[in-house]
């Protein structure tokens, strides 16, 4: 292990900021445990269906402030976006050619995520399982590519927003929630904050790459700043203190995301630029520095593939029970009620670990980035002339 560290570390080029590739994947570890600690599987009446802790026990909101960290992920994109934008635009390469590239590299690890749940959905269905359970499944499994279609869209944008300031989308998402929740207008009126609200970490990034990284006093405003405006909104303006969508509230503050949501954003970015000089001196270490980028290296291996993880080990564990006649088990497909289920699904986790780096194992060589062989320059006529 440590001679694998020390190879890593020597093949790292010296210019990478090997900070950001630390909070891109504390933002993915965020994300996956986030899932896994709140969303349920419960078996009732033949079928499974999605529960939340966060329903039955508000007291556990606190845990969605800590995993959900999209705007982390956000703001990183839209820092790496602008940097290899800019250094294309140096090198001569095309928006085109840079924007598909970027664009294959998102979307290559989707192909067998969905080639495996078709012929899985297909056989499902041949078995006869029912369409609730088949509909509950599929949605917890294609919900991640949301994610992955903003951020495609943003990143296909990259060259008109990457100079736009973060405060004009923040604006769009004040505006729209003023207009729906202040004055009643249409529910649909809100999707307009699912490009805008992510916009503000992205253009934030952005800004970041154009400028450099913000002074501690800048971070710090952002952080409390943002952590305050989140605090007021849910105290006085009616927004979900949860910062998850939790199944059968009225509102949600991340489907299409509020301006809660885009405060609460802005703090946690706040947090990750102050983090940027701890973690830069962290991960000179050998050590450290692998598992970070092992982990980058199956980023998107281990977003799109955690849910169906955790669906294999709560399924299987589900039909081991049936077969051997006896009840749920705790944790992993009963109600989410009480500290007891807590407990339990804490005792999960590693096996849900397991499923996942077995997927990992199967599906990383999808993600790897197959650089493009340059073309060959043309030779002189004149050296060729030369030459004979």
């Amino acid at each position: 292990m440590r001679d694998l560290a020390r190879r890593i570390d020597a093949a790292t080029p010296p210019g990478r900021d090997r900070a950001l590739d630390a909070l891109r994947a504390l933002a993915i570890l965020g994300v996956v445990l986030g899932h896994w600690l709140v969303t349920a599987l419960v078996a009732d009446s033949g079928s499974l269906r999605v529960e939340s802790p966060l329903g039955r026990m508000p007291e556990l909101t606190p845990v969605s402030w800590v995993f959900q960290t999209l705007a982390v992920f956000f703001l990183v994109g839209g820092l790496v976006a602008a940097r290899g934008h800019a250094a294309a635009r140096a090198r001569g390469e095309s928006h085109r050619r840079w924007i598909a590239a970027r664009l294959g590299r998102l979307f290559r690890p989707v192909r067998p995520l969905l080639g495996v749940w078709l012929l899985a959905s297909a056989v499902m269905l041949a078995c006869g399982v029912p369409w609730q359970t088949l509909w509950t499944l599929g949605k917890l499994v294609l919900s991640p590519l949301w994610f992955l279609l903003v951020l495609a869209a943003l990143t296909a944008a990259t060259p008109l927003v990457a100079r736009v300031h973060p405060l004009w989308p923040l604006a769009v998402v004040l505006h729209v929630d003023l207009v729906r929740f202040g004055l009643d207008g249409p529910g649909r009126l809100g999707w307009i904050n699912l490009p805008a609200g992510w916009l503000v970490p992205y253009c934030l990034g952005a800004l970041i790459a154009r400028r450099g990284t913000p002074a501690k006093g800048a971070a710090w405003t952002l952080l409390l700043g943002g952590a305050a405006a989140t605090g007021l909104l849910v105290a006085f303006a009616g927004y979900p203190g949860s910062m998850v969508g939790v199944p059968g509230a009225p509102v949600s503050n991340l489907n299409p995301p509020t301006l809660a949501a885009v405060t609460f954003g802005l703090a946690q970015c706040g947090a990750a630029v102050l983090l940027l000089g701890p973690l830069r001196r962290a991960l000179r270490r050998p050590r450290a520095w692998a598992a970070v980028a092992l982990l980058n290296l199956g980023a998107l291996t281990v977003f799109l593939w955690h849910q169906t993880a955790m669906i294999g080990v709560t399924t299987g564990g589900l039909l081991t029970s049936h077969l051997l006649g006896r009840p749920p088990l705790p944790g992993l497909h009963t109600v989410p009620d009480g500290p007891v289920w807590v407990l339990a699904r804490l005792g999960w986790l590693p096996l849900f670990a397991g499923a996942l780096l077995a997927c990992c194992a199967v599906f990383h060589p999808y993600e790897r980035t197959h650089t493009a062989r340059a073309p060959k320059p043309r030779p002189d006529r004149r050296t060729e002339a030369r030459r004979a």
